[in-house]
């Protein structure tokens, strides 16, 4: 495949069936977790709430793995109106659900005219930034697109060949008190500014809240990744290692209070 091509099809995203590995590979994730923890049989699990694995304690963990990046959400206009957490979420759902209306209905006219629609994009990816920048709306946002809405208990990442779990509200105080939230910039003298919000740590970049626009398959749908590396090293450096559960799950933060409780 010549480079132009790769870049290209890099550039649009995960195909179908790339999307299906990935999907696969977090369900082995999961489901190995589970299995470590001693859940040989009866392994539960609810992935449209988020909860990727229910512990023998009834506490739910959200289980990522992956080398690079993480797609918290791709979302449609629907679910920003409908979804009773984002219609009170101090109007950041309508923000979001007016990202999407900044784009017309047809791929086709998209095509015709990216500019015009990038164009009124800006004046809502700026309100979203600045309803973020207040620590209180982004612990909500964030505790809805990460753990929703409190129904999640843990992040637990598998790393390096372990388990790691946080505790979720030790995962929000942090993130909170540590991300810059801002704009993107034009990176060219043919991009165009105010096009992502940006969650920002020590110079670089750990979230970005987008835009999906590159097919027709992902048309008018906002898109939330968050990169590992640079969030995992985040919640190291800021949350000790307070427990170990068995050889492969490392406990941290005030996760030691509650997970495990079956066994003590």
């Amino acid at each position: 495949m010549a480079e132009p091509e790769i870049a290209e099809k890099k550039k649009r995203g995960l195909s179908s069936e790339d999307a299906r590995i990935v999907r696969q590979r977090g369900h082995n994730d999961a489901q190995e977790f589970a299995f470590t923890i001693g859940m040989k049989d009866g392994y539960k699990n609810d992935p449209q709430a988020k909860k990727d694995v229910i512990d023998p304690s009834g506490d739910a963990h959200s289980v990522k793995s992956g080398e690079k990046k993480w797609q918290i959400f791709l979302y449609g206009q629907g679910r920003f109106e409908k979804d009773p957490a984002f219609v009170v979420m101090n109007g950041i759902g309508k923000i979001l659900a007016d990202c999407i209306k900044a784009f017309p209905d047809s791929f086709e006219e998209y095509q015709r005219d990216k500019a015009s629609a990038k164009t009124r994009l800006r004046a809502s990816m700026v309100e979203l930034k600045d309803k973020l920048q207040d620590p209180t709306r982004l612990k909500a946002f964030l505790n809805k697109s990460l753990f929703n809405g409190g129904e999640v208990n843990y992040l637990t990442v598998k790393d390096k060949g372990l388990f790691h779990v946080f505790y979720g509200e030790d995962v929000l105080k942090v993130l909170c008190e540590n991300l810059a939230v801002l704009n993107s910039s034009a990176i060219s003298s043919t991009s165009m500014p105010e096009q992502k919000v940006i969650l920002r740590y020590a110079g670089l970049n750990l979230g970005e809240i987008e835009m999906r626009n590159d097919s027709i398959v992902h048309y008018r749908e906002i898109r939330f990744n968050m990169l590992k590396p640079r969030v995992m090293n985040l919640l190291y450096g800021k949350i000790p290692q307070t427990a170990k559960y068995g050889v492969h799950v490392l406990v941290y933060g005030n996760a030691n209070k509650h997970f495990g409780r079956w066994k003590k």
